[in-house]
């Protein structure tokens, strides 16, 4: 009978320890996925193409730290160009590198 004990006290032990190191490495994998330039830039064309054809458009390769007030975020910088009654418009926007929502456009 000790025998059978013994051998339950540790498939306990090696399913706690599973469940655990399961439970850290998805928390780690949530915090470092994000969003590649190419999708996000594909995702401001798509919106901006609604309204007009596009000639140019732009993104940095690699995200930056953000701070706007208290919040803290990882975002993507870049740019599309595109005519708006017969002139070039430029328009810059950043994006937020986990979601691809975008934060922020500003018309140049």
């Amino acid at each position: 009978m000790e025998l059978n004990l013994k051998n339950s006290q540790q498939l306990s032990l090696l399913s706690l320890l599973s469940l655990l190191f399961g439970y850290l490495a998805g928390k780690r994998l949530s915090h470092r996925q994000i969003l590649t330039s190419s999708v996000i830039l594909d995702k401001v064309k798509r919106a901006f193409r609604h309204e007009a054809p596009i000639e140019g458009a732009w993104i940095s390769s690699q995200p930056i730290n953000h701070q706007q007030f208290a919040i803290k975020s990882l975002v993507y910088t870049g740019g599309i160009t595109r005519y708006e009654d017969q002139q070039l418009t430029q328009y810059e926007f950043m994006a937020d590198a986990k979601t691809g929502s975008i934060l922020n456009i500003t018309r140049l």
